[in-house]
């Protein structure tokens, strides 16, 4: 489906993969597929939350940073991996829009940025695809080894350009996080990418009794970080 004027095209990287937040928050955004962000690379920060951070960096140096639960460094980052960042592409509404910055903390905890994309237009069909928890519509998984449908397509990208060292992620942000892999997966983002990616900083079940604590920050999110 081709946007209208008056849609932002938006490019989700962290919780926002979860197609059911997507929902609580922008109820009528559209999913359009999956896109590729070169240049920048997928950490937690330090306020706990998924940032983006410009340049490639050293993923050996990163893993050496990065310790496990046991003290032990993760490993490095596959090199087609280590410098871009993957994501689910939504047709916002005005009305979607301003509800984003609003969860997002706008303009304290993230800025607005128009950057270009690689993009693989999703497509419908109910019979061989696997529907995320609350949109009905399902689709055919995307093959990200194929060429993307459009290259250098200009989306918008929320960026925290201050804090971008790493951290490790709150315990509620890990169970949608965990939702929003699933949901990315499904949709046809590497799982190489997720797996050497995204779970080196995002493991495990999220920590017991925060699951209710993930849904209403799934609905309303309230910075637990102190920045906003």
């Amino acid at each position: 489906m081709a946007p209208s004027s008056q849609e932002t095209i938006y490019f989700g990287y962290g919780s926002n993969l979860w197609q059911h937040q997507m929902q609580l928050r922008c109820p009528t955004s559209t999913y359009l597929g999956v896109a590729r962000l070169n240049g920048y690379r997928w950490i937690i920060n330090e306020r706990g939350y998924a940032n983006v951070v410009e340049g490639g960096g050293d993923a050996d140096a990163d893993a050496d940073d990065e310790k496990d639960d046991d003290g032990d460094a993760d490993s490095g980052i596959d090199n087609k991996y280590a410098s871009v960042v993957f994501g689910l592409v939504y047709a916002l509404q005005p009305s979607d829009e301003h509800a984003l910055d609003k969860n997002e903390g706008v303009p304290v905890a993230y800025t607005k940025e128009s950057l270009p994309c690689d993009f693989w237009t999703g497509v419908a069909d109910a019979s061989t695809a696997i529907p995320s928890t609350t949109d009905e519509q399902k689709w055919i998984k995307v093959d990200t080894t194929r060429p993307p449908t459009k290259t250098a397509r200009t989306m918008l990208v929320y960026i925290d350009r201050k804090r971008t060292a790493l951290g490790r992620p709150r315990e509620e942000y890990v169970v949608r996080m965990n939702q929003g892999v699933r949901d990315a997966l499904a949709r046809g983002v590497p799982r190489g990418y997720v797996e050497g990616v995204v779970r080196r900083f995002v493991k495990g079940g999220g920590g017991e009794g925060v699951e209710d604590l993930a849904l209403r920050q799934a609905g309303r999110f309230e910075d637990e970080s102190g920045v906003v």
